[in-house]
């Protein structure tokens, strides 16, 4: 018996953390951009939001507008399936001073301490990512540390049109400062696709600013907004301990999904008709679900639906629609569900029924960054 669990614990070391196995050296999550829970493609984009690819937040300031996507594009015997695409449709030519348009990742602290910020110690960090800009020239890259108001960049090159490249961008160590260890947001990585002469009129502070001046975080970056042609679209992103970018750390579906709920679950996202689970009778008209997420998450979550419309109470052969719904209750593992019901007869205190939703129903809880 003592051999078989020596060979299964040493067979895990080895899928998990052996030689070519997986160590979560990658400190982004979903760089691969295989996860879209929100969906595949969300056009008129004029403000901040997540839109498509899970954990990658758009930032946008100025009047340019786009269409973000996961898109079937990506470079050729790399193992890559997808991208994140962002296709501008109005144009800007020029941004205003204050303006800025980007996409990156928030990432918390419990993430980063391996780093060993603000300590002797300190790591050098490395950013790898394949790009395929539709605009050639220079692109900025920033780390912003959250805790500690630090901030430095790095710059990229896209050389050649609407072709897939790779670039690698290290960063210094940095002394000053550590990252808090806990749930909330400790560093943004932040891809620079326009901005303004407030953040661009100086020279790129590729130390790190302890003290930020703005006109240095983004000097040098082009203008991906001045034209409806331009494409900006990214993947195989990997942020890492060290001075070399190692080979892209790909993870099985399952766990890489795992990961995203940490931070957003959206119930429903394949549009079945189903069953939510079963419900009980407060009160005449009104009954609650406990409904847990299938992933502890980060912290409450905001919990939200559809429509209560797309709803349904069945108790014995009647399915009422309901028509109303609030929370109670909401912590990291679950939350009760509260909906109301009209021409309700039976129930009430304690009666017993099903929770149905239909093809378009949805429950989301997101306890994004």
């Amino acid at each position: 018996m003592g051999s078989i669990t020596r060979t299964i614990a040493n067979n895990l070391t080895t899928d998990l953390g052996g030689a070519g196995g997986i160590n979560f050296k990658n400190i982004i999550i979903n760089g691969d951009m295989v996860v879209s829970q929100r969906g595949t493609s969300q056009s008129s984009i004029t403000s901040d939001g997540y839109y498509t690819v899970d954990r990658f937040l758009t930032e946008l300031g100025g009047s340019s507008v786009w269409t973000q996507s996961q898109a079937s594009d990506a470079p050729s015997g790399q193992g890559f399936t997808y991208s994140l695409k962002m296709d501008c449709t109005t144009a800007q030519a020029s941004p205003a001073s204050t303006d800025i348009v980007l996409v990156g990742q928030s990432i918390e602290g419990y993430n980063l301490q391996k780093i060993k910020q603000g300590t002797p110690g300190a790591e050098q960090t490395t950013l790898s990512f394949w790009h395929k800009h539709t605009k050639t020239g220079t692109n900025i890259v920033e780390l912003l540390d959250q805790d500690n108001s630090n901030a430095v960049s790095g710059s990229y090159t896209q050389s050649v049109s609407d072709t897939w490249e790779k670039s690698t961008i290290t960063f210094p160590a940095n002394t000053s400062g550590t990252y808090d260890n806990d749930q909330n947001r400790s560093l943004r990585i932040r891809f620079i696709m326009s901005a303004g002469s407030n953040y661009t009129s100086g020279t790129l502070s590729t130390t790190w600013q302890t003290s930020i001046t703005d006109a240095d975080r983004y000097a040098g970056q082009v203008n991906n907004a001045d034209n409806t042609a331009n494409n900006f679209i990214i993947t195989g992103v990997q942020y890492e301990v060290g001075d070399t970018a190692s080979e892209f750390e790909f993870l099985p579906y399952d766990i890489n999904r795992n990961r995203c709920l940490r931070y957003y679950y959206k119930y429903n996202e394949d549009g079945s008709t189903n069953g939510v689970g079963v419900s009980h009778g407060l009160n005449t008209g009104e009954i609650f679900c406990d409904f847990y997420y299938p992933q502890k998450m980060r912290a409450n979550p905001t919990v939200s639906i559809s429509s209560s419309g797309n709803f349904s109470v069945q108790t014995g052969a009647a399915d009422i629609t309901c028509n109303s719904f609030s929370t109670e209750r909401i912590n990291k593992t679950n939350a009760i569900l509260k909906f109301g019901v009209t021409g309700a007869a039976g129930i009430g205190q304690g009666t017993c029924a099903t929770l149905l939703g239909n093809g378009s129903s949805r429950i989301i809880a997101s306890s994004e960054l």
